[in-house]
């Protein structure tokens, strides 16, 4: 048996589950990859509108057996097909036979007539003895794949994979004898079919340089005179035409070397020796001056001098009194949100009380650069050795297979259109550069050279390259400022394909994550499906890219991609499109009714019904959409596009974005968000996006270990309820991750279980049924930091059925506190997760501090604040909500809307 329809690969539990149930009768099952055990399978089988799973393990020899209840004597087989012919029958162990196969969906046809999966190839059963029909294509893909690393030439390669897919009728011809493999020459003089133009070109130029440095030529071959005469694309011509060209490039570099080595000896010239230019010296921060208001008329200046840490206040009149405010003097930046031009700031004065301040900028964007140097003058001046902010610039880029211009200066100092950098910060340079480009021609370690120089010439550091992933033409490079580097451990790449049939890499994405200091980073950039009515291949390759990049801690490999890091930034050309009419679209384009257009863009449509990108972030999009530009300007939109298949419409649209998620109670603010208006190489716009990010460093605690007795600290459960999206009935316990333990820990079985609401599985754990545990530190500046992760895996199967991040911070003190929050697993929400925890500080360990971006807060109204700033001992309790503010806070419900239908069931 070659192949099995019954087997799904890598298909989630929630997949498994949904195809099941549209099955509907007892008995049906299929069979897919574990997630828990490499090599295992999982067997899924309803019965009476449950799914049951069941793992199907390898033993030392390969022998595969089904893991049932207690007494059932265990049964091997060499292959699964055996297995599951064994299992047709009833009392195996299972909670009914297997009686109907729930076979694979049939992919949809894209428009250019490409399986959405792959070709439509038939999955191979494991174990089954392949036949050579199908095992020799896929040898033969795989050394493709294998071999084929960072070309642009999609179309060429595609025209191979095609060939190889249906080469066995050449095989076929050569075992009838017959050697002459005619498909391969089809299949060759097709892809080749455009080289004879571009070999007769490039004839035509080399033959005339050559005749300057070697005159009188050789005559032309007869090969060659037919290039120009026929245009038959015959492989044998070709042949001779590319001999002709190696003959050629060979000969021509000695010739012209040989010629100027004589006119120098000819005219007695000397080259001139080349000046190194000077390498230029890091440029400190010019003193910015900003005009605003005091009150209702008075007029002032305000002066801020990095280097040297002060702020000077200059009133316009009044003999130009001036007053100068040094860095430690200011207790707290508040900005107002109900005045966006408007802040106060709050100083220390000498045998006073705090004296506020409150200044009125000409815009929002004065008000932000002030914030940002203000910011700045706090970090250069602070006595911290390691930093708690760090800035983040992230670009992305399809720079449509053209080389760049000369210059990237707007985009790499966030200039242009939409939420960009002030002229006076736009300068300063950032921590860390993450730059994503897609479709782009240039060498891997040429575009990075180019980027290190720019960055050189505009900020006059020498960056250093962290890392730099490539997959054919889609790239990233994340550079750091050189006094970070040795801050930077435990960096990882990886890529994925999701080009046709998920082998080619015109499609994909790459992954890059480090630990700076103790704060995990995570970066994908991608390139997704293409065309208006790909939606849902977007979507799918969205989900491909979460389950396969290998990024983060291997201990964490078994959490949710979007989990695995403190902060996950998301970037590329997603290729979601506008649903709207093109001559609609470019009417409030014009009118710049952005707002119109973004509700009907295609990513977000997606995001709201959860298909992608769950609980990300986006900045506020103030720019036009950044495709699909004529080259050369920025004034007109090409919406078509002449295809072999016709002519395609390609509406303007925000194919490339830039998204984030973080952990709760962290701190990431994104400073700007735009596009430039002067890059027109490209008939995509580069999109760029800054970010104020803190991060964590080796605590030391203040007393060294031993001294004292040891106190521990302790995280305490009262109670946990979880609720599933999923037919199953199995048992289930909770296992514990965090960098503040010294080990995974997990709880015992639910010791409640509710599925009476068909859909949903409800279960719940006392207090005696969940660990205490204990953190390797017991200091609260320590625990402040700290997150843990929480998986629910069933007790059967070992499988995740959902995992997510809570923080200690809000949940520190001597009540318990309640928390809520969703379950991901594989990008899908499945279900949520609520209790009550406290976690106990011992005495003597509650020192804390600010951290220096916390003296920045925001207010909602405009009202007097109290004389001193508060200065708080920790932070106070907060309840984790990720509801919508516009939904009710419920006291004890669900802030779900989903899992309202469980109020009041016990």
């Amino acid at each position: 048996m070659a192949a099995a329809g019954w087997y799904h690969r890598d298909i989630s539990q929630v997949v498994a589950e949904e195809l099941l149930a549209k099955a509907g009768r007892d008995g049906s099952f299929l069979v897919r990859d574990s997630e828990s055990v490499k090599g295992a399978y999982a067997l899924c089988l309803l019965f009476q509108r449950h799914v049951y799973t069941y793992r199907i393990l390898p033993d030392d020899e390969g022998l595969l057996s089904v893991q049932t209840i207690q007494g059932i004597q265990t049964k091997c087989f060499r292959t699964l097909p055996e297995l599951i012919g064994a299992y047709h029958h009833p009392n195996n162990g299972l909670v009914t036979p297997l009686l109907h196969p729930v076979h694979r969906p049939r992919p949809a046809e894209d428009s250019d007539g490409e399986d959405a999966r792959g070709w439509g190839h038939t999955v191979p059963c494991p174990g089954a003895p392949p036949s050579n029909r199908t095992h020799i294509p896929q040898q033969l893909h795989q050394r493709l794949q294998e071999q084929v690393h960072s070309s642009p030439a999609s179309d060429f390669t595609g025209f191979m994979a095609e060939y190889l897919t249906h080469h066995v009728q050449d095989l076929q011809a050569l075992c009838h004898g017959h050697p002459q493999l005619r498909h391969l020459s089809t299949a060759l003089a097709t892809a080749c079919r455009a080289l004879h133009s571009e070999i007769d070109f490039t004839l035509a130029g080399l033959e005339t340089l050559a005749r300057v440095f070697d005159s009188p030529v050789s005559p032309r071959s007869p090969a060659r005179e037919q290039g120009f005469l026929s245009s038959d694309p015959d492989l044998e011509l070709l042949l001779s035409k590319i001999s002709t060209v190696n003959h050629l490039l060979s000969s021509l570099e000695k010739k012209v070397l040989k010629s100027l080595q004589e006119t120098v000896t000819r005219h007695n010239l000397a080259l001139p020796s080349l000046a190194v230019a000077p390498q230029p010296a890091a440029r400190p921060l010019a003193m910015q001056n900003f005009e605003v208001k005091l009150g209702k008329s008075q007029r002032a200046a305000l002066t801020v001098d990095v280097e040297s840490g002060t702020v000077t206040v200059t009133k316009r009149g009044s003999g130009s009194l001036e007053e100068v405010i040094p860095h430690d003097k200011i207790l707290q930046l508040i900005k107002y949100q109900s005045v966006q031009s408007k802040v106060r700031l709050v100083c220390a004065r000498e045998n006073q009380k705090s004296l506020s301040r409150d200044f009125i900028f000409p815009n929002a964007r004065k008000r932000e650069a002030f914030c940002q140097l203000l910011q700045l003058m706090k970090i250069q001046h602070s006595n911290l050795d390691e930093p708690e902010i760090i800035s983040v610039y992230v670009g992305t880029w399809n720079m449509g297979s053209t080389p760049p211009p000369r210059s990237l200066a707007s985009w790499l100092t966030s200039r242009g259109l939409g939420h960009t950098q002030d002229e006076t910060t736009a300068c300063i340079p950032h921590d860390i550069y993450v730059i994503g480009t897609q479709e782009n021609s240039l060498g891997d370690h040429e575009w990075v050279e180019f980027l290190c120089a720019s960055l050189k010439t505009l900020m006059a550091i020498d960056y250093r390259v962290v890392a730099l992933q490539c997959l054919w033409s889609i790239k990233m490079v994340v550079l750091v400022k050189p006094e970070h580097q040795r801050r930077i451990s435990h960096v990882h790449t990886s890529s994925v394909k999701t080009g046709i049939a998920n082998t080619l890499g015109n499609k994909g994405a790459v992954g890059v994550s480090f630990l700076f200091n103790g704060t995990s980073f995570g970066f994908v950039n991608c390139h997704l499906a293409s065309g208006s009515e790909k939606t849902h291949r977007r979507n799918q390759n969205y989900s491909d890219i979460l389950h396969s990049l290998a990024l983060g801690d291997k201990c964490l490999g078994g959490f949710d991609l979007t989990l695995r890091f403190t902060h996950l930034f998301w970037l590329g050309d997603l290729n979601y499109r506008l649903d709207m009419d093109v001559q609609d679209i470019l009417t409030h384009i014009v009118k710049k009714e952005f707002q119109a257009l973004l509700a009907v863009d295609q990513l977000n449509l997606e995001r709201e019904k959860n298909k992608v990108f769950l609980r990300f972030s986006e900045g506020d999009i103030s720019f036009p959409p950044t495709y699909r530009y004529e080259r050369g300007t920025r004034d007109t939109y090409v919406w078509q596009k002449s295809k072999p298949t016709g002519m395609r419409i390609n509406v303007p649209s925000w194919c490339d974005r830039v998204l984030w998620k973080s952990h709760p109670e962290t701190h990431v603010v994104c400073n700007s968000y735009g596009c430039t208006d002067d890059i027109v190489t490209s008939d995509h716009s580069p999109v760029f996006a800054t970010f104020e990010v803190g991060v964590t460093s080796q605590f030391v605690p203040k007393e060294a270990p031993g001294s004292s007795p040891e106190a521990l600290a302790c995280i305490e459960w009262e109670s946990i309820e979880v609720i599933l999206k999923t037919t199953s009935r199995s048992k289930c316990y909770i296992e514990f991750h965090s960098y503040c333990l010294e080990e995974m820990q997990r709880s015992g079985e639910n010791t409640f279980l509710n599925c009476d609401i068909p859909g949903f599985l409800k279960l719940g754990w006392s207090s005696k049924h969940l660990p205490v545990l204990n953190p390797i530190l017991p200091d609260l500046e320590y625990l402040g930091d700290q997150h843990l992760l929480l998986s629910i895996k069933g007790v059967e199967s070992c499988e995740s059925y959902g995992e997510c991040c809570l923080a200690l911070r809000s949940a520190i003190g001597s009540t318990a506190q309640q928390f809520e929050t969703f379950l991901f697993h594989r990008g899908e929400e499945t279900g949520s997760v609520r209790g009550w925890m406290r976690v106990r500080v011992p005495r003597g360990r509650c020192g804390t501090r600010e951290r220096l971006y916390e003296w920045i807060s925001f207010e909602e109204e405009d009202a007097e604040p109290a004389a001193e700033p508060p200065m708080r001992s920790k932070p106070p309790p907060q309840r984790l909500r990720s509801r919508p503010r516009s939904l009710p806070e419920p006291a004890t419900g669900y802030t779900n809307p989903a899992y309202f239908i469980f109020e009041g069931v016990p």
